[in-house]
């Protein structure tokens, strides 16, 4: 029996066989670290096929919706379907994506994290195995978050490699957000701590830069530099040249797309998770001005917060401008954006209000890349407007609600601080009317 023979079989409901099997497979890991609150002792190979079941369920099931049939882009019902039309799964998920967050951030211990010495339980306990055998101490609920954020960004990146295979710019900028993810933001930071034995904790993820890296200059962070040796300092000056050399470098030959879309892990969630609420993001006038407004407010409080951060470092001080730089500057900023913003609403929000809500309207980093790329960069999106059919597909999926198909119709390139070059208004344009290149006359 041949291979596309049996991907067409179909069970006794109608429903495609492999689909099933995908969708099971994926369901059943993703709820195997629950298996630890019916009191079940979780070990390491229990950790593993949770892990790789999730990974292996979403390939299967990709595959059988994308690679049978031809390449190319298909978004068929998406405007129907209850989970990308804001329908009642939409909102059902939402709704648990933030739940999720909150109890994260503010009541691990409902998660099962153990406290005043207790035992781990739950959902963070059931990973104590993966934990102990990685860097020998129990799971906390951010070795949770960051296995997970890593481990949905590698299944759903398979899946977008597939439906966007006929793009190789998709396939190359995906596996590069997945690299990142799994070695810069996980390996490597988990690695760092498991070798750090009593030494002062530093922050092993090289990728997040200041201004999103936003306790980078916090007094604890620096003290915890300079106490750590010739590693310490390494650290230390990577993060200060990343900012202010590195970044503006790279981002006058590439755009911000070097980060954004390459890097990032803010942005590898969004793109690769995220991509089935991508046509969610709004493109009305009123969401562009909010946007500029509260965007570029957030750099201009961050980089407040960061002057008054130093000054008390610098002085020994622990008030500026008289009020107390923790409880005024560093907590609230630290609780409304670093918290709230970025990971409640950012995430909990994709299938309501699109992927990039907090790339659009909150990352500061983003603000900093935007004024870079709009007046200091070569990148752009050129357009053949004489080609344009004015299907609106770009415009339509454009997760940062720019409205290219008025670029194009006006035979005009497109050069917005906000453009994270993602390229998808490229691979989704019937007519190859859309490039992105770096050959912009400043």
């Amino acid at each position: 029996m041949s291979t596309l023979h049996i991907a067409h079989r179909k069970d006794s409901s109608g429903v495609d066989f492999w689909l099933r099997m995908g969708i099971a497979l994926a369901v059943v890991s993703l709820l195997l670290p629950f298996l630890h609150y019916t009191g079940i002792q979780p070990t390491l190979m229990i950790n593993l096929v949770s892990l790789f079941g999730i990974i292996t369920g979403v390939a299967i099931f990709s595959w059988r919706s994308f690679m049978l049939s031809p390449p190319g882009i298909k978004n068929n019902y998406v405007v129907f379907r209850q989970l990308s039309s804001r329908g009642v799964i939409a909102w059902v998920l939402s709704v648990v994506l933030t739940l999720f967050y909150i109890y994260l951030y503010w009541y691990p211990e409902h998660l099962g994290l153990g406290t005043d010495g207790a035992p781990n339980s739950g959902l963070v306990g059931f990973f104590d195995p993966l934990s102990l055998w990685i860097k020998g101490v129990p799971s906390s609920q951010w070795f949770v978050y960051g296995l997970l954020y890593t481990v949905f960004i590698l299944a759903m990146g398979v899946r977008f490699i597939m439906k966007y295979r006929h793009n190789r710019y998709q396939i190359i900028r995906t596996i590069s957000v997945m690299f990142f993810q799994l070695g810069f933001a996980f390996i490597i930071p988990e690695i760092m701590e498991s070798l750090r034995q009593g030494q002062p904790y530093l922050d092993g993820d090289l990728k997040n830069i200041w201004p999103l890296n936003y306790d980078f200059f916090h007094s604890w962070h620096l003290n915890n530099m300079k106490s750590s040796g010739a590693w310490g300092m390494l650290i230390l000056i990577t993060g200060i040249a990343m900012f202010a050399v590195v970044t503006p470098v790279l981002t006058y030959f590439y755009g911000k797309r070097w980060y954004c879309s390459w890097v990032c892990g803010c942005g590898g969630l969004a793109e690769t998770a995220g991509d089935s609420f991508r046509h969610l993001s709004s493109s009305k006038l009123a969401a562009w001005k909010i946007e500029r407004w509260m965007v570029y407010s957030v750099l201009l409080i961050v980089t407040f917060m960061t002057v008054a951060t130093l000054y008390g470092y610098f002085t020994q001080s622990a008030t500026f401008l008289g009020l107390d730089i923790y409880s005024y500057y560093q907590r609230p900023y630290g609780f409304i954006i670093g918290a709230m913003f970025s990971g409640v609403i950012g995430v909990g929000f994709y299938p309501i209000l699109g992927t990039r809500v907090w790339c659009r309207f909150g990352c500061p980093m983003a603000a900093y890349l935007g004024i870079l790329q709009k007046y200091f960069s070569k990148f752009q999106i050129t357009t053949n407007g004489g080609q344009c059919i004015s299907c609106g597909n770009c415009s339509r999926y454009c997760e940062m609600g720019i409205d290219v198909r008025a670029y194009a119709q006006k035979k005009e390139n497109v050069i917005r601080a906000s453009c994270v070059g993602c390229g998808i208004c490229s691979a989704v344009c019937p007519r190859g009317v859309l490039k992105l290149e770096n050959t912009r006359k400043l």
